[in-house]
């Protein structure tokens, strides 16, 4: 037999793949009529909120005290403009017996006007988490350093913001938001945690901060911490149960060194408490606590310039 054809195999390849999506329960595929927010649109928008919280630390425009306003306004009026089109996208997902077009156009305007509403507050939330990292990071040497050079902060400003969309019901966009951040920090915040004041996470890399995780002021997380859930609680068909508080509480002032992991609905870290590196928590901890692990000891050996390795 000779060597099948080139076309003949793609054919068959292409039968075989459309039958095999298909046929999945889940669908992985996507056709353009239905609406779906682009995660590019979600990115630009993004970039439109960083020039509206720090005017003069992104983008390309030259600005002065005179030009602010104008500025300022520029950049709402596009923002508002590209996150009504993606927001009711995100509110027709799906079809079906969801809203109709228009309906998800009014949500969307009430959902852009609470939102340009709600950034002067997350204007102040994020100049407090800028003074936490000045007050938190000796190696810190202003604000312009944090703004634009702390992968922490960043992924902490674009966590508020993708909050109140969270919070106001909007599907998707949230997600894309955090995971965005996620990507190009290392910082793994889910935009339904609740965060309060003046937040600094040191360094940044490997944090992971779950969807129930509630944070009070002034807290301090260095890299790789992880306040996570300890199970996922299933129905008698063997369903995620969804909606139930599976991440820890953080009450406020409390630090968290590298590498501790928190986990559960029910464990709560009191005000004030101290958790030291590398430290397993499942269940609470009384205000004002240090934990830390027991020290482990370590075994040197001293070895002559001429010893060979064993």
């Amino acid at each position: 037999m000779g060597k099948p054809e080139l076309r003949d195999t793609t054919l068959q390849a292409i039968e075989r793949c459309v039958r095999h999506v298909g046929e999945r329960a889940v669908p992985l595929f996507h056709f353009s009529a239905d609406p779906l927010p682009q995660k590019r649109e979600v990115i630009g928008i993004l970039r439109h909120c960083q020039e509206v919280l720090f005017p003069g630390f992104f983008g390309e425009q030259e600005l002065y005290r005179g030009n602010l306003e104008y500025h300022l306004g520029d950049q709402l009026y596009i923002l508002a403009r590209r996150l009504r089109r993606e927001v009711t996208k995100a509110f027709l997902m799906g079809g079906g017996n969801g809203p109709t077009a228009a309906s998800a156009e009014d949500r969307a305007g009430e959902v852009v006007f609470r939102f340009l509403s709600d950034l002067p507050e997350v204007m102040e939330l994020v100049a407090g988490d800028v003074q936490a990292a000045i007050g938190g990071d000796p190696a810190a040497t202003g604000a312009a350093e944090v703004i634009m050079a702390y992968p922490g902060f960043k992924a902490i400003y674009t966590y508020r913001l993708a909050h109140c969309l969270h919070r106001m019901g909007v599907p998707l966009i949230p997600r894309i938001m955090t995971e965005f951040a996620h990507n190009e920090t290392g910082v793994d915040i889910h935009p339904g945690a609740r965060i309060g004041r003046e937040f600094f996470i040191d360094h940044g890399t490997g944090v992971v901060v779950g969807e129930t995780t509630d944070i009070g002021d002034r807290v301090k997380l260095y890299q790789g911490v992880t306040l996570g859930a300890l199970s996922f609680p299933r129905d008698e068909r063997g369903r995620l149960v969804r909606g139930t508080k599976r991440h820890p509480t953080i009450e406020d002032d409390v630090v968290i060194y590298s590498g501790a992991t928190i986990l559960g609905g029910e464990t709560v870290i009191g005000r004030g408490a101290i958790i030291g590196g590398n430290v397993w928590l499942i269940s609470s901890v009384p205000p004002g606590s240090k934990v830390v692990l027991s020290r482990s000891q370590l075994s040197y050996e001293v070895r002559g310039p001429e010893e060979p390795d064993r």
